[in-house]
């Protein structure tokens, strides 16, 4: 219907302008929250709205890209190797060749061989790859770094 003036301008210079109580439309509460606060299925003032509008809104959606941010690849420290003999016996990582202790990390399910720490024997280390820093601490403990 056609009105000739709005309806709200009808209102003005009343208290509430057609609100009911003047304390009713005070805040964010009389519309459930700011934003879309009440579209989780925790508090429901808006949750059947979401479904039937906006079905896609929760939940994630498509590949997320932060595949930069990290590095699928296992690695292990120099000093553990050295340090551990025993354990990657057990694991059966471990071979002696003339008194040296023989180390394949691939038999861990490890990739590469990191830097950190000190090496205190010679050992030969095969692995499919290494940090530079890591081979430098090989080479000058009397070692082998065999890249598998």
């Amino acid at each position: 219907m056609i009105r000739k003036s709005r309806k709200i301008n009808k209102k003005r210079g009343s208290r509430t302008c057609g609100g009911g109580c003047s304390k009713k439309r005070r805040g964010a509460g009389h519309r459930g929250g700011r934003g879309n606060a009440g579209s989780g299925k925790e508090k429901k003032q808006k949750y059947t709205w979401f479904q039937i509008y906006k079905p896609n809104h929760l939940g994630k959606y498509g590949f997320q890209r932060a595949g930069f941010l990290r590095s699928d690849m296992e690695g292990i420290n120099v000093s553990f190797l050295d340090q551990n003999l025993d354990a990657l016996e057990a694991k059966g990582a471990l071979e002696y060749q003339d008194d040296v202790p023989v180390v394949d990390v691939a038999k861990l399910g490890i990739e590469k061989v990191l830097g950190s720490g000190r090496i205190t024997r010679p050992m030969i280390v095969k692995a499919p790859h290494f940090s530079e820093r890591a081979k430098t601490k090989i080479v000058d403990a009397g070692g082998q770094a065999i890249s598998s």
